[in-house]
């Protein structure tokens, strides 16, 4: 009996291009099968995987759970004869498939090339720009005003007291990026859930869990391993990615707890209190919180900078426009913000107004390629790891059979 397979030349062009230039050196001995964790007898991770990605099967790949199960340990690329590194081809399938379950496609593919780098940056940057300009706060403050209400005008100031003028703008330019994120990592999660479903061997679940079952037995069980690392620590190659992903991940939590206190304080309590549009003091919990976050933040993702750097170096990982985009824009939020503030304290408008445009920029960039870049997979592996336990669960195996 023959099999006629289509091979997509696009997706396997796509794959190299990520990192994954050395499949075709896989020849199937299965020695990266007997190292990782995930396979098992009925499923020989990441061997049969490799074979989808030599075919070019791209649909049954981008929404293969183990895909996103996988933490790229490095444990299969150490030790596979053939110099293949599945876990470079895992992370370029899991590269690609950020791309193809997103929207808009026009984002997702300018995210795909380092011959967008300059469109990438560029168009945040005039977005800030074109706001900053007709907003009327496009003016560098005097040292005494800035001293006061640090960048808080930095796009002009009204005496409407329900909602300060620079919040308004700043809202109007991060909502609708985080509308945008949000909006496409939906379409990809639905698209990804619906694949992996289609994945069970038993297709006639009696009853699927609620809303409430689901978060409570599957999503929180997951996000709480996410955070304790437990899989990171399985690691025996790549261990000291834990050192710096531990601190980049608890830093972005206090940085949300952050986000979401300014937003309450700025938009509600600030129409009934205007003060608290001003900056917040620098000895207030939040602002403690918010500046050891990102000095975890900016650790983190510089050990993950130095451990990526020796990795190419030693030969063991590529060079790949994907892994170092996000660890560009991670960096630059981090610099740029600490800049600022930095130069807040010491009184600088002049570059402080600069510092605080780049970190604008920066952030905008952060959210607004969230779908389509390696920060995906805090997301895409988060609901993988939920659907592992739902697999498992009884709304899927019958404990009768077993």
């Amino acid at each position: 009996m023959s099999m006629n397979v289509q091979p997509d030349l696009e997706f396997i062009r796509a794959m190299k291009e990520a990192g994954g230039d050395t499949l075709k050196k896989c020849y199937q001995c299965a020695t990266c099968s007997v190292a990782c964790p995930l396979s098992s007898d009925g499923n020989p991770f990441p061997r049969r995987e490799m074979i989808l990605a030599q075919w070019g099967q791209k649909d049954k790949l981008i929404t293969d759970p183990n895909v996103y199960l996988c933490h790229q340990c490095g444990d299969c690329t150490e030790i596979c004869p053939r110099g293949a590194r599945p876990g470079e081809v895992l992370g370029a399938i899991r590269a690609y498939a950020y791309k193809a379950l997103s929207w808009p496609t026009a984002l997702a593919d300018l995210c795909s090339s380092a011959k967008n780098l300059p469109l990438l940056i560029g168009i945040p940057a005039a977005v800030i720009f074109v706001f900053w300009l007709i907003s009327g706060g496009m003016h560098i403050p005097s040292t005494e005003k800035f001293a006061n209400v640090g960048y808080g005008h930095f796009f002009g100031h009204w005496d409407f007291r329900w909602l300060s003028k620079n919040v308004l703008f700043i809202d109007i330019i991060f909502l609708s990026a985080v509308a945008i994120a949000v909006i496409s990592l939906y379409k990809g999660v639905t698209k990804l859930w619906s694949g992996m479903v289609a994945t069970l061997d038993n297709k006639d679940v009696a009853y699927r869990p609620s809303v409430v079952q689901f978060v409570k037995l599957f999503l929180w069980p997951a996000l709480v391993e996410i955070v304790k690392h437990n899989r990171f620590k399985e690691c025996t190659v790549n261990t000291d990615r834990v050192k710096g992903h531990l601190p980049l991940v608890l830093g972005f939590i206090g940085l949300f707890i952050v986000t979401i206190y300014s937003a309450f304080t700025q938009d509600v309590i600030g129409i009934f209190i205007p003060s608290m549009h001003g900056p917040i003091s620098m000895w207030n919990p939040i602002k403690l919180l918010a500046n050891v976050s990102a000095i975890a933040m900016i650790v983190g993702i510089g050990i993950l900078w130095m451990n990526r750097t020796k990795m190419e170096a030693e030969g063991r990982a590529s060079n790949t426009f994907y892994d170092w985009f996000f660890i560009w824009v991670i960096m630059a939020v981090g610099v740029t913000g600490m800049l600022a503030q930095v130069l807040r304290l010491i009184g600088i408008p002049s570059l402080g107004y600069i510092s605080y445009y780049l970190h604008l920029v920066s952030v905008l960039m952060l959210f607004l390629y969230l779908p389509y870049t390696k920060f995906a997979h805090i997301i895409y592996r988060t609901f993988a790891m939920a659907f592992e336990r739902y697999r498992e669960s009884s709304f899927v195996r019958n404990p009768l059979n077993d």
